[in-house]
């Protein structure tokens, strides 16, 4: 199995009270989802909208797990993050990327069409969740910025934008995820290895100027992408001021 999953990599510590208030959606069993939509998102992302059969509310940051199953009885799962903010809609989207040698992302990629099914099992996850409620910075590498836009979706449709501020790091314009909802007064968009004409910043690597400023006194970070562009990311954030206790990590995926 070499797809990578979503799921956090390190044990997490309990939540802080302004998340450990919210309803935490209980994770179901395994259940049929209708796949209703495909869209492209990069040369080799793409976003799966799926109909569930039981619907369960999520809160922003939480994954699922696609279970596949082939003829002969072999089983291969992964765990994808979800992109859509929580609503009532009984459906829900993952972004995924098409690894080179991923047996659950290629088959996705390549063979999955409009009305299959598929089984998931979710959501997951009690950590990296964020209610919406209180002020958050978002700072994601590459494939990482799935969870965080669920996180900024769920703001801009609650009005409460001002809450969020999101750090997106990309390798180029076309490796961006979500590029056409990103623009905006939250958003800080930093491009690796190739800008587009006219950007107002070179192509480089995350740095302290990228972050938002000033940071929100009190405001959880939350952290995605490779173990590499965690790790960096993580120290720009504790060197800016930000208390350890107040960033969350997930760690998955190649980053910007």
């Amino acid at each position: 199995m070499t797809d990578q999953p979503s799921a956090p990599s390190v044990a997490a510590p309990p939540a802080p009270p302004s998340v450990a208030a919210s309803p935490m959606p209980r994770t179901g069993g395994w259940q049929q989802a209708t796949v209703v939509g495909i869209r492209p998102e990069t040369a080799n992302a793409k976003t799966f909208r799926l109909a569930l059969t039981e619907p369960r509310p999520h809160l922003a940051g939480q994954h699922y797990v696609v279970r596949l199953t082939a003829p002969d009885g072999y089983r291969a799962s992964r765990s994808y993050s979800i992109a859509s903010p929580p609503d009532d809609s009984g459906q829900i989207e993952l972004t995924i990327e098409r690894l080179e040698d991923g047996e659950v992302s290629s088959f996705l990629h390549d063979d999955l069409m409009v009305g299959d099914r598929l089984e998931v099992r979710g959501p997951i996850g009690g950590w990296f969740v964020w209610d919406g409620q209180t002020p958050a910075i978002l700072v994601g590498g590459g494939s990482g910025v799935v969870p965080l836009m669920a996180m900024l979706r769920l703001a801009r449709r609650s009005e409460r934008s001002e809450l969020v501020r999101l750090v997106v790091s990309a390798r180029s314009p076309g490796d961006l995820y979500y590029a056409a909802e990103l623009p905006g007064p939250e958003t800080t968009i930093v491009y690796t290895r190739a800008a587009p004409p006219s950007w107002p910043r070179p192509p480089g690597h995350l740095n302290a100027l990228d972050l938002p400023s000033p940071l929100t006194p009190g405001a959880t970070a939350y952290v995605c992408g490779s173990s590499g562009f965690a790790d960096a990311a993580t120290a720009l954030l504790t060197d800016a001021g930000v208390a350890v206790d107040h960033i969350r990590v997930e760690r998955f995926g190649p980053s910007g």
